[in-house]
């Protein structure tokens, strides 16, 4: 697949990039491999500069970067904004609290010194999506290079540019070898660049089919692997819930990023009691949200990223009316320019429909009643993914209960949509994948954590 950037509002080729060939790749590999070399020899104050070197840079760059996702992705500027100072966050916390979590850890045994240290493995290939072509590789990139790791990046096929930016951002760091390093690789050689001597481990943000293919070649090459793959999170909306917050949460954690995101809430189940308050509110709405040039800043949803994307959602909202599901917004492609699709929220939904038992990436909502909380944990629970997952109640205890004990998932938020959090660590189980990104559990992922006993 080349890469070429293409807007997904005009629908014009920006720019394309020929894709690099094997003997390119090598190169860059030897390349990575030295930088690593000589990054791992540096202090941790010395890679702390490194990472607040690299958010000065995104803050200074701020409107051009946000601009570049938003040509190239269609995503809201407001919300590109958004992301890009997400990333400085990111980097200023792995900066400030780095060092205390590759501190190593003592443990009293018989031994006149013993304890746990932890040593960067080397050069890290990461393959990321286009959904958030800044944050996905930074929220990674971030504890994995301030342990001493150095990156490759493959970033999307229809993202070149943003992750040309991105190196250039990290050039920022100002040190005479760069700490991530583009390769536009087709997808016929990630088996063998994941292969490769030089390649000490490997982190995938995308799709399950992709993750297990990701995680059969790793496991062959006994290399550590990271997977966050697809996800259906499940908001439970108990009949206690303050309506208004549950609503406007759905909304905004249903449609963020044009409901292109693994953590969007993609299942709605809602307590009977209150379920056509719900549905008539949320269509409401859904309703007032601005969908037009993601460039203006009015913008609430842009245009799909790219139009097989588009066609793919459609196919699942028609095949879903088609078994019987109510539409109450939207559901139709609109004429003309752009990859758009509206709000769609739909009703009368069977667990057997595609808009319920797959993953809807864009702006689609169904609903779903239920008589219990019993019953709307067994509905959540019942899907194949288990990235995220939301209760709405007024009960803490409660809902805190269900969110820690009885809802699968690798992320559990009550009265709030799911969000990611550098403090926090992030990832899923089941289909969803395995392994954490960020938090002290992230930046332990990629790390040799080596036992030194002293007799």
């Amino acid at each position: 697949m080349p890469f070429i950037s293409r807007n997904p509002f005009t629908e014009e080729v920006i720019r394309e990039f020929p894709s690099h060939d094997w003997d390119s790749i090598e190169a860059r590999l030897a390349t990575a491999r030295l930088s690593f070399l000589r990054w791992r020899e540096t202090t941790l104050a010395e890679r702390a500069r490194a990472l607040n070197a690299i958010a000065d840079y995104l803050l200074e760059n701020r409107d051009e970067l946000a601009t570049l996702i938003t040509q190239e992705m269609g995503k809201p500027i407001r919300q590109s904004r958004a992301e890009i100072e997400k990333c400085a966050r990111g980097l200023r916390y792995f900066a400030e609290n780095g060092a205390e979590m590759l501190k190593p850890i003592e443990v009293a045994t018989e031994a006149r010194r013993s304890y746990v240290a932890f040593q960067p493995l080397g050069v890290l290939l990461a393959i990321m999506p286009w959904n958030f072509p800044f944050w996905q590789v930074v929220r990674f990139a971030a504890p994995a290079i301030m342990a001493g790791n150095v990156v490759m990046l493959k970033p999307a096929p229809n993202t070149p540019m943003c992750a040309l930016a991105l190196a250039e951002a990290f050039d920022a760091a100002e040190f005479d070898f760069p700490l991530l390093y583009p390769v536009f690789a087709e997808v016929e050689l990630i088996p063998d660049l994941i292969r490769h001597p030089a390649i000490a481990g490997v982190t995938l943000t995308g799709s399950t089919r992709a993750g297990r293919e990701v995680a059969k070649i790793a496991g062959e090459a006994l290399k550590k692997c990271v997977l966050e793959l697809g996800g259906s999170d499940a908001a439970i909306v108990l009949p206690d819930a303050n309506l208004e917050n549950a609503v406007t949460q759905c909304v905004q954690g249903r449609y963020q990023n044009s409901g292109q995101s693994c953590i969007a809430i993609k299942r709605i189940i809602v307590d009977s009691l209150i379920y056509d308050e719900f549905v008539e509110r949320f269509v409401e709405q859904s309703r007032a949200l601005q969908v037009g040039d993601p460039m203006d800043e009015a913008t609430d949803i842009g245009p799909i990223a790219r139009d097989d994307l588009r066609e793919n959602l459609h196919r699942q909202v028609r095949e879903s009316t088609e078994m019987g599901a109510v539409v109450h917004l939207g559901g139709t492609i609109p004429e003309g320019r752009g990859y758009f699709y509206p709000p769609t929220v739909l009703t009368n939904i069977s667990p057997e429909m595609p808009v319920w038992k797959e993953e809807t990436f864009g702006p689609v909502a169904p609903i779903y009643p239920v008589n219990s909380r019993y019953e709307a944990v067994q509905v959540a629970n019942a899907s194949v993914y288990g990235l995220g997952a939301e209760v709405f109640t007024e009960n803490l205890r409660l809902g805190e209960e269900l969110a820690r004990d009885r809802l699968e998932a690798g992320n559990c938020f009550v009265n709030h949509y799911v969000f990611s959090d550098p403090r926090l660590p992030f990832g899923g189980i089941k289909q969803s994948g395995f392994g954490r990104e960020l938090g002290a559990f992230g930046i332990h992922e990629f790390v040799n954590i080596k036992t030194v006993y002293i007799a």
